[in-house]
């Protein structure tokens, strides 16, 4: 991308070349301003004493700040600009590393170059760089780095460029069009290896199987999902249906997993980087990365009935060149989500309802009895449910600074998702999600299975 004034075009100026040389004297800074100001004095007081010499004087401390305008917006030499952002996904709390690389491609020297690039606030003030000559296909590189404790998206740019006279008497702003974009992702947190189902892994033998048969003709294809092997695609079949096929295939089946984030406004209280929503959403991405890492096929799944990956595709699998993207993808969406407005779990419940999602992992903010009876039917016959419940009451800091106590009513509201096979662990301020983990692993052990070897199974 190039910036810089274009070279005047001979004979009488048009329409752009007027406005471009306006530009240019409205570029004047304080000190041009200042010599303005002076040799219009000199000029007035050289006409009221009749002193010439004074009036030289005056003409030229008015003249030298519109010549160098006009040389500055006559200036032939252009410049082009890139930016690398390192990385372009980063936790929040961690740095990100912008490079800014300035190239002269003109065969002019450059003057005096200010640089400035667009930063939003929370990222940190903006940077700004000064670049004093730069020579015929010559180069500069300046970095800077970028910090947020807030996760979201943020863009970075456009990238402005000053340019100034040698006598500091006029300045002209170029802006690039070109941005990027800085992704800042919840924290995560290493969690210990809990047995979370009866198999010792995300895979399992599974009760139904899908049997290639034999032959070419025999072969009962099915539709492409995502993260199948391509090897496995059948031809014929997708040349029939015009959609991409591949062969049923005996294999080991992979452990679903369904991470479910309550974003009720009215569930939670406070905001920072320490509220409990914000806990929430970290805790949910550390289960969606230990279970991805433990071979599950995992999705994300929000009050509102917002699914990542979206109804019908299955979940993201780890393994292969596509278990990053698939973590980037659940991260960049836990990046930018906020608040819902919905009052009720019910759309998160029907899109539960009637399929067989494995273990459901939940983090709920407060529930009254309506969505405590709503969550618990949540619970599939057969599935592990965990649910991990940030009760505003005890997340809100009262005057004397000692956590609020949960009343009973919420008691019993846990206990109503207990009584449906939930195994619930209530979430004090302060608690990190590692020992949270834990604790709910030690909860379930606690409380036994048929089988008795605890775990969530």
């Amino acid at each position: 991308m190039a910036a810089g004034a274009s070279p005047a075009p001979a004979g009488r100026p048009d329409s752009g070349e007027r406005a471009g040389l306006r530009e240019a004297l409205s570029g004047t800074t304080t000190r041009g301003r200042s010599f303005l100001a002076a040799g219009g004095a000199a000029a007035a007081c050289a006409y009221v004493l009749g002193q010439g010499d004074l009036l030289r004087v005056g003409v030229l401390l008015m003249v030298l700040p519109l010549l160098c305008a006009v040389a500055l917006h006559r200036t032939r030499y252009r410049v082009a600009a890139s930016r690398r952002l390192t990385p372009l996904r980063v936790p929040a709390g961690a740095e990100a590393r912008v490079r800014l690389r300035m190239d002269n491609v003109s065969r002019l020297p450059t003057g005096l170059l200010m640089l400035q690039d667009r930063v939003p606030y929370v990222l940190g003030p903006r940077p700004r760089f000064v670049l004093d000559r730069v020579e015929a296909g010559g180069k500069r590189e300046v970095s800077y780095r970028v910090r947020s404790d807030l996760r979201g998206r943020y863009p970075l740019g456009p990238l402005q460029l000053r340019l100034a006279d040698p006598f500091g008497m006029v300045e002209l702003t170029r802006s690039f069009s070109a941005y990027d974009t800085l992704t800042v992702v919840p924290r995560t947190e290493p969690l210990p290896a809990v047995r979370l189902t009866g198999e010792s892994s995300g895979y399992g033998e599974g009760r139904q199987r899908s049997l290639a048969l034999a032959g070419d003709d025999d072969v009962i294809p099915r539709g492409y999902r995502y993260g199948d092997d391509l090897r496995r695609v059948h031809w014929r079949s997708t040349a029939r249906y015009g959609e991409l096929m591949v062969r049923r295939e005996e294999q080991p089946q992979r452990s679903r997993a369904t991470v479910l984030l309550d974003t009720r406004r009215v569930g939670y209280r406070g905001a920072g980087p320490d509220s409990a929503f914000e806990w929430a959403v970290s805790g949910a991405a550390s289960v969606l990365v230990h279970l991805l890492e433990r071979g599950f096929s995992v999705r994300l799944l929000t009050d509102a009935g917002l699914s990542v990956p979206a109804e019908g595709e299955g979940g993201f699998t780890s393994g292969g060149p596509e278990s990053a993207e698939a973590a980037g993808l659940l991260m960049d969406a836990l990046a930018v989500v906020g608040h819902s407005d919905g009052a009720g779990l019910s759309r998160a419940g029907d899109a539960l309802r009637g399929g067989n999602e494995g273990l459901i992992v939940a983090f709920f903010g407060g529930l009254d009895e309506q969505q405590a009876e709503l969550a618990a039917r949540m619970r599939q016959r057969g599935g592990a449910a965990l649910a991990f419940v940030l009760d505003p009451t005890t997340w809100e800091e009262p005057a004397d600074g000692a956590p609020a106590a949960a009343g009973p009513k919420d008691g019993e509201h846990l206990n109503r998702l207990r009584e449906s096979g939930w195994t619930v662990l209530a979430v004090p301020p302060g608690t990190g999600f590692g020992e949270a983990w834990r604790q709910a692993a030690d909860e379930r052990g606690g409380h036994g299975s048929a089988s008795g070897t605890g775990g969530w199974s």
